[in-house]
């Protein structure tokens, strides 16, 4: 029995380095479904490298990477005084969700125009960047409906998300200590589950000094490209019949 599985490569956009990692892992690999940060600086150089594939491209909004689209004065529950987004530590810490809901639905909305600007199409899918809230979650949900897109519905704490009415199983434990992403992947593949859906999220990237300034997931990026373009992973999904989809198939 064939078994259908996403890989998707999260971050294109957060640097240069993260970029040509992720390029590889489309170009030479298997992933072909990618989250694009529409706000960060490298964003364009990244589609550049990637703009001949035929692959599904989310909107990989973000909250508390770079500098936000729409001016920091109109959204100060989610930015600094310096005008870039709150890292994510501090959504980590806090005890309540700070998001104001008004304030981040202005910036999720500028994203995906953004996203339309960039790409020239709506999202195959539409979900948001490492932040627990309620609020950015909400409003994820109601600039979907908005412009009658799908949404990823997800929670850090399960391992089943939802699109388009269908579950999937999904692994989130990159940043596991000692993480090995082809028993991830392996593990992933033989799980039963009732959609016959699985998803993993990966961020495959190389080390820049960006990257290591701004981001506490640095070496498993390394080893993600590694995995995803090997003939080691190529040839145990193929002998264990597993179907590779994009999340336009579901």
């Amino acid at each position: 029995m064939t078994k259908k599985m996403i890989v998707r490569a999260d971050d294109l956009g957060y640097s240069e380095a993260v970029n040509l990692g992720i390029a590889k892992s489309i170009n030479e690999g298997i992933v072909n479904n990618v989250g694009v940060m529409v706000n960060m600086p490298s964003v364009e150089s990244g589609l550049e490298l990637i703009k001949r594939k035929d692959i599904d491209y989310g909107c990989h909004t973000v909250i508390c990477s770079g500098k936000p689209i729409t001016d920091p004065i109109k959204i100060p529950s989610i930015t600094t005084e310096d005008g870039n987004f709150k890292p994510s530590s501090d959504y980590r810490n806090a005890k309540e969700d700070f998001v104001v809901y008004e304030e981040v639905l202005l910036e999720v909305e500028a994203q995906y125009q953004r996203f339309v600007d960039l790409i020239g199409k709506k999202p195959d899918y539409f979900e948001g960047h490492a932040v627990q809230s309620k609020n950015f979650f909400k409003a994820l949900t109601t600039i979907a409906e908005r412009h009658d897109i799908s949404d990823l519905k997800f929670d850090f704490e399960k391992n089943t998300v939802s699109f388009n009415n269908q579950p999937l199983y999904a692994s989130f434990d990159f940043s596991l200590e000692n993480y090995q992403p082809l028993d991830t992947l392996k593990e992933l593949a033989k799980q039963n589950h009732s959609s016959g859906y699985s998803m993993m999220v990966c961020h495959p990237g190389y080390i820049d000094q960006y990257l290591l300034d701004n981001s506490s997931l640095i070496f498993p990026r390394v080893k993600e490209v590694e995995m995803l373009c090997s003939n080691e992973t190529k040839d145990w999904l193929k002998k264990n019949s597993i179907e590779l989809i994009r999340y336009s198939e579901i």
